[in-house]
């Protein structure tokens, strides 16, 4: 009851305050962009709150129990390098476009309808994907805290995120995944100590995990072997994890529910630092989860389906106000990632698939109504689809880091690419991704070195090579480019430098103490004692 009581009342407290800033929703800016005011902790709570969900905090979490947390910090170390990478790269390039959704930034870049009009529909196709497997986590964690069948928590959940989304559109969303990011981070912080208090303290529950007979090699770089191993030999684990590192750290780089936070910060040096700050949490946050829900294997080794560690932790490990307080914080991750994509594609329907030319009344009517129906279709989804958090949400973003990873850096640094190749280079990257993966379905097995991330990255990069070669790039093309390599004024004063400056001294003393705690928190009691 106390679990059920508390998870209502954080969902109570999202739809008031999208209900709140609704009265506050004047244009088309303030929908999308949330008036492109955001500071650098609304920027930073959104970035990492749209990211981790319940593919973090279920999926991958399940994962590590299984035996597989430091393979999945190996392929952290790429995947959080995205927001640095990303900002610097491609981010804050995209802010100057002034650009209300990602496919228009592509459809302005490459004047092109056409170009816009293929990164809408991937938009939509994809983030409706990862939607469906974040909104069927959240379903699942809601049904075991009330209690309930599946159908009926997979409807309060839906009625949860579209509710406030289609409220406030991105102030809700902005704000909401604050304070959502709030949440999870103190859950996280404070409940992975109790976990590993409860195994036995340091070492031993590292020692006990490490040394646990159901899972030969858990705490080692290439994660479980023995009959159980069901992601290969060791070798083929290693190239897995960086393989996929690099694709999520394309993701996180370019993705639209990660770099469409830019367009809504005060300035670029708050995309900048945001950045910073996102990759921080993202280390910290995924060295303690992976490695605490690691060492419950030594608590219980036969928890079923894994994917419910974290939830079985919260309900039979920690203390009532704990198990709230983390359960809370996986529906936070998950809420925030669901009304993160609701609206994006709601936003991609309505203003790049949708209807052109309308005033701003219009254009916010046709935005909330287009968001209600894409809901309806991804509940019929989710109910139809059965659950697979995991690897629906690994597939579904490996859709943008083929499709539109090599576009989007190319849309800023390079004068030779064109419509012509930004175009197939979206539509052949999407394509391998797709096939690829029904290869898989249909018995095709892949070397791991050919994931169908990299055989859409490949095709997508030979399209663009190809059609850029075979088009020419129109004078409107070159004159966006150049326009967006200016520097926005005011943008070297000294003041605003030198505080940026200091997140990137952060950064930097981040990383050495993630060294530190690594040696001592882990490799010490595994490899030396």
């Amino acid at each position: 009851m106390l679990f059920a009581v508390g998870i209502l009342f954080s969902f109570a407290i999202y739809i008031l305050i999208g209900l709140y800033l609704s009265r506050r929703i004047s244009n088309v800016e303030d929908y999308y962009v949330s008036g492109r005011n955001g500071s650098t902790l609304m920027i930073t709570g959104s970035l990492v709150a749209s990211f981790l969900s319940t593919v973090s905090f279920m999926g991958e979490v399940g994962f590590s129990y299984d035996g597989y947390a430091i393979t999945l910090l190996l392929l952290t170390i790429f995947n959080a390098s995205g927001y640095v990478i990303g900002v610097f790269l491609f981010g804050r390039f995209l802010r100057r476009s002034k650009a209300l959704t990602l496919p228009e930034y592509f459809g302005k870049r490459f004047n092109s309808s056409k170009v816009r009009k293929a990164a809408g529909i991937t938009t939509v196709v994809g983030i409706a994907a990862y939607l469906v497997a974040v909104t069927q986590g959240g379903a699942l964690l809601l049904g075991s805290i009330l209690d309930v069948p599946y159908f009926v928590s997979l409807i309060i959940m839906w009625l949860a995120y579209t509710s406030f989304t289609f409220l406030s559109g991105a102030k809700g969303v902005l704000t909401n995944d604050t304070l959502m990011f709030i949440i999870f981070v103190v859950a996280t912080f404070i409940a992975i100590p109790y976990i590993i208090y409860v195994g036995g303290g340091w070492p031993e529950a590292i020692l006990n995990t490490a040394n646990l007979a159901e899972r030969p090699d858990a705490l080692t770089w290439h994660g479980l072997t023995g009959e159980n191993a069901y992601m290969g030999a060791p070798i083929e684990v290693f190239l897995w994890a960086i393989i996929l590192g690099v694709v999520w750290g394309t993701v996180v780089s370019v993705s639209p529910w990660q770099t469409s936070r830019y367009l809504m910060a005060k300035n670029e040096h708050v995309a900048i630092r945001s950045g910073i700050i996102a990759m921080i949490s993202l280390m910290f946050i995924y060295f303690f989860l992976q490695i605490g829900m690691g060492t419950v294997a030594a608590i219980n080794p036969n928890i079923s389906p894994s994917e419910e560690v974290f939830i079985w932790s919260a309900m039979n490990i920690m203390p009532g106000w704990l198990g709230v307080l983390a359960l809370t914080g996986i529906m936070a991750a998950a809420l925030s990632s669901c009304s993160t994509f609701l609206q994006l594609i709601g936003n991609s329907v309505a203003h790049d698939l949708g209807l052109k030319n309308k005033n701003d009344k219009n254009t916010l009517l046709f935005s909330r109504i287009s968001m209600v129906g894409v809901s309806i279709i991804i509940l019929g989804i989710a109910l139809w689809q059965p659950p697979a958090i995991m690897w629906i949400g690994y597939f579904a973003a490996t859709l943008f880091a083929a499709s539109w990873g090599p576009v989007a850096f190319a849309s800023v640094f390079s004068k030779r690419v064109n419509k012509t190749g930004a175009f197939w280079a979206i539509i052949m990257g999407f394509l391998g991704v797709v096939g690829g993966e029904l290869m898989g379905q249909f018995g095709y097995t892949l070397p791991v070195y050919l994931d169908a991330a990299v055989i859409g990255a490949i095709l997508s990069l030979l399209s663009l090579w190809i059609g850029s070669k075979l088009g020419e790039v129109s004078s409107e093309e070159q004159q966006f480019r150049e326009k967006m390599l200016i520097t926005p004024e005011g943008f070297y004063q000294k003041r605003d430098m030198a505080i940026t400056k200091k997140y990137t001294n952060l950064l930097i003393y981040s990383g050495i103490a993630l060294i530190i705690l690594t040696f001592v928190l882990y490799y010490v009691p595994v490899f030396i004692m």
